[in-house]
């Protein structure tokens, strides 16, 4: 699925990223798989305690409004912040595996290009390699 909505958004050399325009916002690529992601954990019972918890964080912290419709808005700013957090690890987990398939390439832009340390405010790029356009073209089986 990862694969899929990757491919959705790549440009016409198959390379996505480092960001996603989306309506109101421009978010990183793992940050729109994340959300992209993000119905699949709506029937998900995790997700409801992680509202649980997200809501009695917010209670303790005074930060919850008393008016219901603003904290349920809070409620759900705060869980998807949370959700997208813990996402950003799955997401890098499920690049990192279809990179070893030889389906993905990754490489980082940003304030240190190329830099052999991954941090220092640089985003990640994706790009569909050949055998990956041809399985998602239906012309090819899996690689060896």
């Amino acid at each position: 699925m990862v694969l899929h909505l990757i491919a959705e958004i790549a440009r016409s050399d198959g390379s996505a990223g480092p960001y996603v325009d989306t309506p109101g916002e421009r978010v990183s690529i793992r940050d729109w798989l994340c959300d992209a992601l993000l119905p699949l954990a709506h029937r998900d019972q995790r997700r409801q305690a992680v509202i649980a918890k997200v809501r009695e964080q917010l209670k303790s912290d005074g930060k919850l409004p008393e008016d219901a419709a603003a904290a349920d808005a809070t409620i759900e700013q705060a869980t998807r912040d949370h959700v997208r957090k813990s996402g950003r690890c799955n997401v890098s987990t499920a690049v990192s595996d279809l990179v070893r398939a030889g389906l993905l390439r990754r490489h980082y832009q940003g304030f240190r290009v190329d830099h052999h340390n991954r941090g220092a405010q640089r985003e990640a790029v994706y790009t569909l390699t050949a055998e990956a356009s041809a399985i998602l073209q239906g012309r090819g089986g899996l690689p060896a």
